[in-house]
Order: C-alpha cells, then sequence, then structure tokens
C-alpha cells in the first residue's frame, strides 16, 4: 500500500485529525438535515414515541451496517494499491475482469454508472450542506429569511471562486474545525438527552424492525429520509489514498460515530419534550445565546464539507482522463509539493452552475432533501456490486461467501434505494438526470475513441517493415531528435507518413512513442520507460503512468538518459497527430453518439499542456479520418 500510515500513535493521530476535515465533512453535517426531513419534511412522520425510537434506531444502525461494517470494515480493503474511490474500484475490477469481454463491458458499464451518480451526488451537496447551515438565521430571527438564499449563493459562489488557489493553504485548520463541530454535536446532542434518557432505548434494533413491520406505508417515507444521515460514506474509501485506512478507521470509531449517535439521539428527545421543535431540531438543541456562533460553525462545517467533494471531483476527473473515460481538459496544478492538489476550471464552473441551479430551482433545503438520496443509494448499490465481484476474483473469496455478505448490504441499500424512487417527481429526477448525462458522456468518449483508434491503426504500417522498406531508398536525415506520439507504437504513427509526404525528410533519432496508463494508481520511476533500440537510428519507447500519475513526458524521456537514450530538449521536435473527425450514418455507433464524440474532441485540451511538451517544440499534422 502507498500510503496506510501505521507510523508512531502521534503520527497516527494526526492523520485522524486530518481525516476529520477531509473525510468526515459530508456525513458529519447530516445532522442539520436529517432529522428534520424525517419529521418536518414534505412527507413527515407523524410524532409518536413509538415513531421517534423507531427512526433514531434505523438512523443509528444504518450508519453501523452501511459505515461501519461495509465501508469501514470491508469496502476498504478493497484498496488498489492503498488508494480508494469509485475509479480506483473500476480499474481493480476491470483487472479482475480481464479476458472476458463480457465481464469487462458489465464492470465498465457498472462503474461508469457509479461515477455517474458520484458526480450527481457531488452536485447537490454543496447546495444542501450551504443552504441547510445558513437557515439557522431563520430559527435566530425570521427577519433574515428573505437573505438565506442570497447568502448561500454568495457563500457557494466565494468557495468555487477560490478554488484555482486551492484547498492546501487551508487545509490545515479542516481538522481543528471539524473536531470542535463533532465535539458541539456531541455536546449539544448530551444536553437534548439529558431531557428524555429514554431515547438511549432506541440502541436497541427491535425498534427499528417494530417500526417498519407497523406502518409499512410510512416505512417507506421514512427510508427515504433516514438515508440522509449516510451520505458521504463513500468519501472514506475515495480518501483512503491520502490517510490510510487506519486513521479513517479511529476517527470514524472514536469521534464521528459516537458524535452522530448522541446529536440524532439528542434531536428526537428534543422534538419529544417540544414538538415545535421539529422545524429545525437541530438549531433548537442550542441555547439561545449560541445561535449565531452555530450558524457560523455550521457554515463552516459545510464549507468544509463541500470543499472536500469538489477535491474529489477533481480528483475522479483526473483519473478518467487518465484512464480514457473523459476527454482531456486543463488542469492545474495548485501545490508545489502534493501532486493530488489539482483545479479543474471546467469541471469547477460546471460545478457550481449545477449546484446554484439546484439552490435557486429548489430554494430550501428540505426540497432540496427531495432530490438527495437516490444517487448516493445508486452509489452504494453499484459499490457493493463491484466490491463482491472483486472479493470473488482478487480476494479469494467463493461465490457463496460474496453473496452471504453482500446480500445484507445490498437488501439495506436496495431498501433505500426503492425509498428514494418515491423522490423523483420530487426532484430526485435531477441526480438521476445529472448521472445519466455524465455516463453517457464518458461511454460515448471511451467507445469514441476505440472506434477512432480502430479507424488510425487499420490503415497503419507495421513499424518494423517500414523500417526495412525504408533503407531501400532512404530519405533525407537531419540533425536532431523528432518524437512521434501514437496510441500504438508498433504501427507507423500518421504523422510520420505526413511529414515524410510533406517535408521528405526524416532526424536522424526518431522515436516512436506511445502512453500506456496502468490499473494501478502510481508506476514507480523504475518502471516509467521502456526502449527499444531499432534499426536506423529508430526506437520503440513507451512510457507507463499510473492512473494518478502526473503525466509529463519530458521528464519520463530524461530518465532514458541511465538506458543510453540522452535527449536534448532544445534539439527535439515532437510530431502530433490531429485528427478531423468526419461523423457517418451506418458506422458502429448511433450517428448523433459520434457527433456528441466529434463535438468533445474538438473541445478536449491539447496534448501538449496534458503531457507538459514545450510547445515551442511541437509540430501538429492533421488528417481528416471518417468514423
Amino acid at each position: 500500500m502507498r500510503q496506510d500510515m501505521t507510523g508512531a500513535p502521534p503520527r497516527r493521530a494526526a492523520l485522524a485529525l486530518a481525516a476529520l476535515g477531509v473525510v468526515y465533512g459530508d456525513i458529519g453535517t447530516s445532522p442539520l438535515y436529517t432529522i428534520k426531513e424525517v419529521f418536518g419534511g414534505a412527507r413527515p412522520i407523524p410524532l409518536s414515541q413509538a415513531n421517534v425510537l423507531g427512526v433514531l434506531s434505523l438512523v443509528l444502525w444504518a450508519l453501523i451496517v452501511v459505515v461501519s461494517i461495509k465501508y469501514v470494515v470491508f469496502i476498504m480493503r478493497a484498496d488498489n494499491r492503498g488508494e480508494g474511490g469509485v475509479m480506483a474500484m473500476i480499474a481493480l475490477a476491470l483487472h479482475s475482469a480481464r479476458g472476458d469481454a463480457r465481464r469487462e463491458r458489465l464492470v465498465l458499464a457498472a462503474g461508469l454508472l457509479g461515477a455517474g451518480m458520484f458526480y450527481g451526488d457531488g452536485m447537490i451537496t454543496p447546495a444542501i450542506s450551504v443552504l441547510s447551515a445558513l437557515e439557522g438565521l431563520e430559527v435566530a430571527t425570521p427577519l433574515l429569511a428573505p437573505y438565506v438564499l442570497p447568502m448561500t449563493l454568495a457563500v457557494l459562489f466565494l468557495l468555487f471562486f477560490f478554488q484555482r488557489h486551492g484547498a492546501g493553504s487551508i487545509g490545515r485548520f479542516f481538522g481543528p474545525v471539524m473536531l470542535l463541530w463533532f465535539v458541539s454535536l456531541a455536546l449539544f446532542g448530551i444536553s437534548g438527552v439529558a431531557r428524555n434518557p429514554q431515547v438511549l432505548g432506541a440502541v436497541n434494533p427491535l425498534h427499528g424492525l417494530r417500526f417498519l413491520a407497523e406502518n409499512r406505508g410510512l416505512a417507506l417515507v421514512a427510508m427515504g429520509a433516514v438515508v440522509l444521515a449516510v451520505t458521504g460514506a463513500e468519501a472514506l474509501y475515495a480518501d483512503m489514498g491520502h490517510f490510510g485506512a487506519k486513521p479513517i478507521r479511529q476517527a470514524w470509531f472514536f469521534v464521528v460515530l459516537p458524535s452522530l449517535m448522541l446529536n440524532y439521539f439528542g434531536q428526537g428527545a428534543l422534538i419529544l419534550a417540544d414538538p415545535s421543535a421539529v422545524a429545525n431540531p437541530f438549531y433548537h438543541l442550542a441555547p439561545a445565546w449560541m445561535l449565531y456562533p452555530l450558524v457560523g460553525l455550521s457554515t463552516m462545517a459545510t464549507v468544509i464539507a463541500s470543499q472536500a467533494v469538489i477535491s474529489g471531483a477533481f480528483s475522479v476527473s483526473r483519473q478518467a482522463m487518465q484512464l480514457g473515460f473523459l476527454p482531456r481538459s486543463e488542469v492545474r496544478h495548485t501545490s508545489d509539493s502534493e501532486q493530488g492538489q489539482v483545479y479543474l476550471p471546467g469541471v469547477n464552473w460546471g460545478l457550481f452552475c449545477a449546484v446554484a441551479v439546484l439552490v435557486i430551482g429548489f430554494g430550501s433545503s428540505s426540497d432540496i432533501a427531495a432530490a438527495y438520496g437516490i444517487a448516493v443509494t445508486g452509489d452504494m448499490v453499484i459499490t457493493s456490486c463491484l466490491a463482491a465481484f472483486v472479493a470473488v476474483k482478487t480476494w479469494g473469496w467463493g461465490w457463496g461467501r460474496a453473496i452471504a455478505l453482500f446480500a445484507l448490504f445490498l437488501l439495506v441499500e436496495i431498501a433505500f434505494f426503492a425509498a428514494n424512487v418515491l423522490k423523483i417527481p420530487d426532484g430526485g429526477w435531477f441526480p438521476l438526470a445529472a448521472g445519466a448525462l455524465i455516463f453517457l458522456l464518458m461511454s460515448t468518449w471511451k467507445r469514441g475513441a476505440r472506434l477512432l483508434t480502430g479507424r488510425t491503426s487499420g490503415e497503419a504500417v507495421d513499424l518494423d517493415a517500414f523500417i526495412d522498406a525504408l533503407f531501400v531508398s532512404e530519405p533525407v536525415r537531419v540533425a536532431g531528435t523528432a518524437v512521434f506520439m501514437t496510441s500504438d507504437n508498433e504501427r507507423v504513427p500518421n504523422a510520420m507518413l505526413h511529414n515524410l509526404m510533406h517535408n521528405k525528410v526524416l532526424h536522424e533519432r526518431v522515436l516512436v512513442l506511445s502512453v500506456r496508463v496502468s490499473d494501478a494508481p502510481y508506476v514507480p520511476e523504475a518502471d516509467r520507460i521502456e526502449i527499444a533500440a531499432l534499426r536506423g537510428g529508430f526506437y520503440r519507447v513507451s512510457v507507463r503512468y499510473g492512473f494518478k500519475d502526473e503525466p509529463d513526458i519530458p521528464a519520463a524521456l530524461a530518465l532514458g538518459a541511465a538506458r543510453g537514450l540522452e535527449i536534448d530538449m532544445m534539439e527535439t521536435s515532437f510530431f502530433l497527430g490531429r485528427a478531423t473527425l468526419i461523423p457517418r450514418v451506418g458506422s458502429e455507433m448511433t450517428y448523433w453518439r459520434e457527433k456528441l464524440f466529434v463535438f468533445m474532441y474538438k473541445n478536449a485540451s491539447s496534448a501538449m499542456s496534458f503531457y507538459k511538451i514545450p510547445t515551442h517544440r511541437v509540430v501538429e499534422l492533421g488528417a481528416q479520418v471518417t468514423l
């Protein structure tokens, strides 16, 4: 594992504190709206002691089964050399399915659908979190109610605006702020439990089972709101590579889970003692003099939660580009020391537009909650299916053992998903539509890229045969090095053929270079470059990256000096092919998807910036390709 930080206890404690700020922001801010949505949302559950105890029991055991057992104990074992997240899971599952085309297609489809759900969740989290935090102003004084929406948009705009500077400069404060947040959750929860200690009986799962059995109609509605308590569970797995599994587990069991349990129980005790508090039980738990400071703390906590989701979207997008699921786009690095801290302008402002539409269109956290949950539960179901496949193929479990365990998780998650289907008319369509759009874009790009490669490689000439034929009538050779980048370095790149056709010359050294992305997150420098010397000054070069590595072709070529291929960058020219794509009816892809792929291809960023090739050393040669 790359970062299973298992050093001295002080080091683990520091990592656990940092994990509080990055990993648990989303799930840690769920108390702002979960109980309010159950008993005071669009479909409120009637207030009674039995119902409150039943719902609290469902919330607690959802946290235990879904988060503690599924994610913390089992899913975090499905690491890809220490890395987690949906792209790591896709790479791991594809590796396990290698050689079986049908399984590869199923894994790919499920993984891309899960990635789409992740983006749908990422759009809703900032909207509901920041809006629910600032709605506390309405509790302090109704006079501020008209300003909640504009203030929410202002906070969100500033959050997205400052993304270009990176989260590293303020990241060191995330952990202490979230520790203060969780301590506050626990203390306010204890004050509420003191009013009605009977709510502690909800620890008994029989209360939840009885509620489900006796209120079958209400139970489905309640489950659709209870799932809000486990939103953010995917972050435990996604951020594993940053902190390691042990610090994340320690933070969960020693800080996060106890604090959440106490706060949820405190809110339940409060609404039993004072039913009018159901309008916003989280803020009514606090004394009046604490409301404004608590709104400030809540806003900071929700901004941190949103920051984690936005950073996750940047990371997943970059990994998707590396794995060939998205076209290249601009990637800016915001840290000189941490390669994982990146900023993608296109993703950033696309997310902001979606979040702003959600805030303006829905107007309140309760209405947004109607849209929340279906993307989360869909992602959970897909993760369970992929993890079961990995458990069988990678961990060596039999299908019986894997099905027995993951069927338990799927039983809970499918119940959550079914409950959230009821929310589709009320806004649940939004994350589904967003997820479907992302799935369409990713699958279209992957399919189109394969189609383009097939079109170009089908006409290509074998490189070794080409070199042999070349010396029958050798062209003029000029000083310097030429690097021809291609997807298949066994074949002659089109750019080389066009250069010969138009310029009638070849450089004295010619590198035919291809880039391979491994299904591992990182490739060590010792394995970065492979060089095969061919006759006549030709070299076949393969550069390998992990899906979380930073592509840098000049840096990779510099490693060739140790292998006898020293390159002077000032005497090197990079030849890149740039195709003009022509869609056609009757191809392997439908015509409208071909048009979509052509649009994405035209708007992809150049290979120069993506691979850090000096612009003044690049020659682009165009060609027309009919799809």
